[in-house]
């Protein structure tokens, strides 16, 4: 008789034990905030980095920070830097994942050019490159998608468009457009 008890909670145990893990996984998925580190694989190709941290508050928001610095030459002369706060709200079944859309601000620095009449007065064809510095604010909306693995590792696809505020009307930076081919690992 003792056997049989004792064998009848040895298979009892370990499901117990399941069932409790179950439980404890439940309730840290739904109250623990995560952080997460992201890096935009698509600009680093094209020449920038592009690196994102973003701070669950609930399984539905987040808020985050995202700097784009250039280290091409080509990307250098238009584009300085920027920094984008951002507001999230997802639509999925996961944590803070799958569709979203997005609120952000986009402060930025961009390199204007122009082109002057020389000082030449025997020459009127001849022109001067004149180069500015323009640092501009905007405001925009984006939507994409995230997918997180159970060990925390994130991918996410991204677009967004901006509508800069000041300095538009000698530049080309009316509308910004941000994009991401992203991959990050949240803790």
């Amino acid at each position: 008789m003792k056997k049989m008890i004792l064998y009848a909670i040895l298979c009892v145990l370990p499901l117990v034990a399941i069932a409790q893990d179950d439980v404890q996984d439940e309730n840290n998925s739904s109250s623990t905030n995560f952080n997460e580190i992201k890096l935009n694989a698509l600009y680093l190709v094209g020449g920038a980095f592009d690196l994102s941290y973003e701070r669950t508050l609930n399984e539905e928001s987040g808020l985050g920070l995202n700097v784009f610095i250039p280290f091409d030459d080509d990307i250098k002369e238009d584009v300085n830097f920027y920094l984008s706060p951002y507001y999230r709200f997802y639509f999925g079944k996961k944590y803070a994942a799958g569709f979203f859309i997005e609120g952000f601000a986009l402060l930025g620095s961009y390199n204007y050019f122009t082109l002057e009449q020389g000082l030449s007065s025997f020459d009127p064809l001849i022109f001067d490159v004149v180069e500015e510095t323009v640092i501009d604010l905007g405001v925009g909306i984006g939507f994409g998608g995230k997918w997180v693995t159970n060990s925390g590792f994130i991918g996410e696809l991204n677009l967004g468009f901006a509508r800069n505020f000041f300095n538009t009307e000698d530049t080309d930076f009316e509308i910004i457009a941000k994009a991401g081919i992203t991959i990050g690992y949240r803790f």
